[in-house]
């Protein structure tokens, strides 16, 4: 059998490939789709043995982690059902993500971030972290004052940048409805201790002193809150979107662990219209807003000027029903935005014609199969080879946490 190119002695090409280090370091950049190992470890035995070792395999999901493909979507409400996103070869075939659940909770994704998905099994009154691709999860006990059972929670799980053993998760919720004005609950779990942190809160004010916005005052509904729509990580924070009379997106401080409400624009949202956070284009925060009223989607950004007032600046706005060939009012009134993927910036809308994803700085958009029933999404971003499971992490057994100590699962 003749040798590879890559292997052959005395070829030019191999004299730098020869060296280990220069060789891992060409690997490691390999795009971070599902079939790209799989084809390397084809080439020769060596490259084999060297994409095979999971110290390499740790290594190049880190090395993508800040732009990893998007696999696929989680349903918020209808179990942990997967679906891809990717053609073959990348693509993941659905079962291959999954978790056996108890049929008598109700399971409800809240986020999805750095190959790690975060459950809420309400009954339980508990969260989940999973890793669909070593199948590891951790059920950790919600603390006191959340409760799943008749709150509105949600939440994100994390990893800090480089470390891929240890995960934090963040749970928000709107406070008692008694309580005027209305606050937001904050607390933070770290799996490096083991326990939730102390409990972060603000207010929800009608309108901010620190704001150039123009805010009509209005009473704060008892339905306001932390919307089901997955948190977006932009910088040192995550951001959610609040829903109720008041309109505004939640900030956590991820370095400083603080809350803050920033109010967006006033009379923008009608019924029917959606709202998520996302990084602005150029870095920042920023929100997408889909209008049903006249079928776009606007881009819009915060800035901060040199006295410290925020304003909401539009950037871009894309006409949805040019870009589907939306043509009558039916079909407009069908637009909805189901998910939107914060590496990716990819955001994932229904419409009459169909399910499609949209990459918002190209405008490609690809049709997705529809759904029996439509919910909202979770985008699953992450790095994956097909056919193995390269863990980042193990667990020597899933454990149960709640109240700063461990109990082994029976």
């Amino acid at each position: 059998m003749t040798a590879s190119p890559c292997c052959r002695p005395g070829s030019p090409a191999a004299a730098p490939l020869e060296d280990e280090d220069l060789l891992t370091e060409i690997l490691l950049r390999l795009p971070p789709q599902p079939s790209s190992l799989p084809r390397a470890s084809a080439v020769c035995k060596r490259w084999l043995s060297l994409v095979s070792d999971p110290r390499f395999s740790r290594r190049f999901r880190l090395h993508h982690r800040r732009n990893p493909p998007l696999l696929g979507f989680f349903d918020t409400y209808s179990g942990l059902t997967f679906h891809p996103a990717l053609d073959a070869p990348n693509r993941v075939p659905p079962g291959r993500f999954s978790l056996q659940r108890d049929d008598s909770d109700v399971v409800i994704t809240l986020g999805c971030r750095h190959g790690l998905v975060l459950m809420l099994y309400r009954s339980q009154n508990q969260v989940r972290v999973w890793d669909p691709v070593t199948r590891d999860h951790r059920r950790i006990d919600i603390p006191a004052p959340f409760d799943a059972r008749d709150t509105v929670i949600n939440g994100a799980v994390l990893r800090a940048t480089g470390d891929a053993r240890h995960f934090q998760v963040v749970l928000v919720v709107a406070g008692d409805e008694d309580e005027l004005p209305r606050r937001v609950l904050a607390c933070v779990y770290s799996s490096e201790t083991g326990v939730w942190g102390n409990l972060i809160s603000t207010p929800v004010s009608p309108f901010s002193q620190n704001t150039s916005l123009t805010m009509a005052y209005m009473s704060i509904l008892s339905a306001l809150v932390v919307a089901c729509a997955p948190a977006v990580l932009v910088g040192d924070s995550l951001y959610w979107t609040l829903v109720g009379d008041y309109a505004g997106i939640l900030e956590f401080d991820l370095e400083r662990q603080t809350l803050a409400v920033i109010p967006v624009p006033a009379g923008m949202i009608e019924e029917g219209d959606e709202l998520t956070a996302m990084r602005a284009e150029g870095g920042g925060l920023g929100f997408l807003f889909v209008s049903k009223s006249d079928c776009t989607a606007q881009l819009w950004k915060l800035n901060k000027d040199c006295n410290a007032l925020l304003s909401w600046v539009l950037g871009r706005t894309i006409e949805l029903d040019k870009l589907f060939s939306l043509k009558s009012r039916v079909e407009r009134d069908s637009l909805g935005m189901l998910g939107f993927a914060e590496y990716s910036n990819v955001v994932l809308l229904s419409t009459r014609a169909g399910l499609f994803m949209v990459q918002l700085e190209s405008l490609q958009f690809k049709k997705l199969p529809q759904a029996e029933v439509l919910s909202s999404r979770h985008p699953f971003e992450s790095v994956y080879t097909a056919g193995k499971s390269m863990p980042l992490h193990s667990y020597n057994a899933e454990t149960r946490i709640g109240d700063g100590h461990d109990e082994a699962q029976i």
